[in-house]
């Protein structure tokens, strides 16, 4: 749902750039947008190990990738709070 909605989001500000001239709505729409390959090349290398660990195997290291999880998808939550600020602010 959440790359659905990425990219419903980078339509629109690709769009409001067209009809305003207003490139603040470029840089919404590219933060927003940038969300799908830093999840695919980024965050997919540590997520894809955690998906496949059971219960019943997780040991120490698995705590570290939770970890390293959690710092790479605050980067993600940077990106989306960023375009929405650049969202705001080309809406002024």
């Amino acid at each position: 749902m959440q790359s659905s909605l990425a990219a419903i989001s980078g339509l629109l500000g690709i769009l409001a750039f067209i009809v305003t001239f207003d490139w603040r709505w470029l840089i919404g729409a590219a933060l927003i947008v940038a969300n799908w390959p830093y999840t695919l090349f980024i965050i997919g290398p540590t997520n894809n190990p955690l998906m496949a660990t059971t219960p019943q195997d997780a040991h120490a290291e698995t705590r570290g990738l939770i970890d390293q999880w959690g710092r790479l998808h605050a980067v993600r939550s940077a990106l989306g709070l960023a375009a929405t600020i650049a969202y705001l602010w080309a809406a002024n």
